[in-house]
Formats: C-alpha cells, structure tokens, sequence
C-alpha cells in the first residue's frame, strides 16, 4: 500500500508510512496557512502560523511524492526548495453521472424556484469569497428579472441575510447546505453558476472545484477568479470573467448573459464537452493509480 495524507491531517500520515514501511505521498489541495494568512483571519507573524509553516515544510520534504491540483501549486511550492521531480498535478474532477444535463423548468418547478434568470453560487459563504458584492449587486439587477440563489455555510452567512433584510434585497434567495444529490438539481435550475472569491493573489492560484461541476452540468459559468482556473474556463469556452470585487463589471457581464440566453446556452454545452474530454473522474483516477504504482516498483 502506499500512504496518500490529504491537507489537514498533520504528521500521522508520514508516521504511518514509517511504521508500514511504505511511500508517503502528500496531497496538497490548498495552501495552508498562507490562505489563513490572505484573508485576514491570522497574521502572518503569528506563533501558529509559524508552526504551521514548520508542519508544511516538514511534510513537503518527508513526503516521497506530493500530489497537488493545480500547475501554480507546482510553482509555489518549488519556491519553498522542493524538487519539482517529486510534484505531479492531478486536479479534481467531476462525476459526469450525477452531474448532467437536466430540464432547467422541471428543476425549478421541483425546487419552488421563480421564474426570470438565476445566478447561483453554491459553497461556502466565508471571508474569502466577497458574496457582500451579490447583495451590491441585485438591486442595481431586479428590474432585469434576475434572481441571486445562495445555497450554502460559513462564517458571512447569518450577516449577508441580515443585511439583504435590513436593506429589503427581495431578489436574493439563501438557502441551507442542500445533500449532493439534490445540489445536481440547483445547478440544473440556474442559467448560470457564480464562482466567486476576493481580490488576493493568491487565490490566482487556486481552482475550485465547483467548476468541474458546473461544465459537467452544462451550465454556463460567471468567475472572479483570475488565474488557472480563468484559463480553464476560457479554454472550454464554458464561461466569462470579470475583475475580482468589481460591482460594475459584475453588473454588466450578468446583464449581457441575461440578455442572450443562446450564447448562454452555448457555454453551457461547451463546458460539458470540455469537462467530459478532460475532467471525468475515472481518467483522473486511472492517472493517479499509475502515478502510485510507479512509486511502488521505485
């Protein structure tokens, strides 16, 4: 066997491999603490983020090989002196089954959607995001019949529904973290699927993984986030993108896809033939399973 220790679960993966005697792989799916450090939430001084930073750089030099999801994580982590021999990129993927192509009015009339254009944004509501910039956004958009559907947690959430109460925002909708199965239905109701995050540059870094599903729903995709996951986006033809915390450009891309429903439909289509030519998880899969088999004959 060989022992793959994802982000988040300190040491025991390395001491595992010791004790089994076997590879050590580290998988790195986001850049912790310095994304602690982006949003504000810890100082980059601090005593913590100091010992993490020691946590990240022990693991990255015990590890055989790391395993992480985008090309800039190549870059980023090189520049912490590791050997880019030992870094391979396998990013996430989607599954193609559960998230499909589906009736847009069946889904709504299942869920108790309104009718008009719907932007949705489904994921947490954290200090990374900027969903502040929906709720600057939707009243500038209600007489367009747009509606902002918001389905999930975090930290922003209970101020971002005081707020659109307080400033009676009536065409933003916040619904609870729905089960997976029924997330296939969300973005089957939406006319296009918001993939947002603030002004950071680290966060050019990064690919949600949200974006898989949406291509593989066939649902066209409005981005802030500038970087890798722009180029993948625009490489599929699945989508647009405005400037990170921009309310006008935000306002006036919304407008123009309202505004042409067959070009958003062509995204949609495009971004699934996109996601089932280079995303479907069992080729990813296939990838890393000769990835790890490589590491055992070592």
């Amino acid at each position: 066997p060989t022992i793959i220790q994802p982000r988040g679960q300190d040491r025991a993966g390395y001491w595992l491999s010791c004790v089994y005697r076997v590879p050590f792989v580290f998988e790195v799916r986001d850049l912790w603490p310095r994304s602690i450090v982006a949003v504000g939430a810890m100082a980059a001084d601090s005593l913590a983020v100091k010992a993490l930073e020691q946590i990240e750089l022990f693991l990255y030099h015990a590890a055989q090989h790391l395993v992480v999801v985008t090309e800039s994580f190549v870059e980023e982590i090189a520049a912490r002196k590791i050997d880019r021999a030992k870094i391979s990129v396998i990013t996430n993927g989607v599954d193609l089954q559960l998230f499909q192509p589906r009736d847009r009015q069946a889904a709504r009339d299942r869920l108790g959607l309104p009718s008009g254009f719907i932007a949705t944004y489904v994921g947490t509501h954290g200090m990374a995001h900027g969903l502040a910039m929906i709720l600057d956004a939707a009243p500038r958009l209600a007489d367009k019949g747009i509606t902002f559907l918001l389905v999930g947690e975090g930290a922003e959430k209970a101020d971002l529904r005081a707020r659109a109460e307080r400033e009676g925002i009536r065409n933003v909708i916040f619904w609870d973290q729905r089960p997976r199965e029924e997330i296939a239905q969300v973005y089957a109701a939406a006319d296009v699927c918001l993939v947002l995050l603030r002004r950071k540059q680290l966060f050019t870094t990064v690919i949600p993984s949200k974006i898989f599903e949406f291509m593989g729903a066939g649902r066209a995709i409005h981005t802030t986030v500038d970087g890798e996951s722009r180029g993948i986006i625009e490489r599929g033809e699945a989508g647009v993108f405005s400037p990170p915390e921009d309310v006008d450009a935000f306002v006036a891309t919304l407008r123009g896809l309202a505004a042409d429903p067959a070009r958003n439909e062509a995204l949609g289509q495009n971004g699934r033939r996109y996601a089932e030519a280079n995303y479907s998880r069992p080729v990813l899969a296939a990838r890393y399973a000769d990835l790890l088999s490589g590491l055992l004959k070592q």
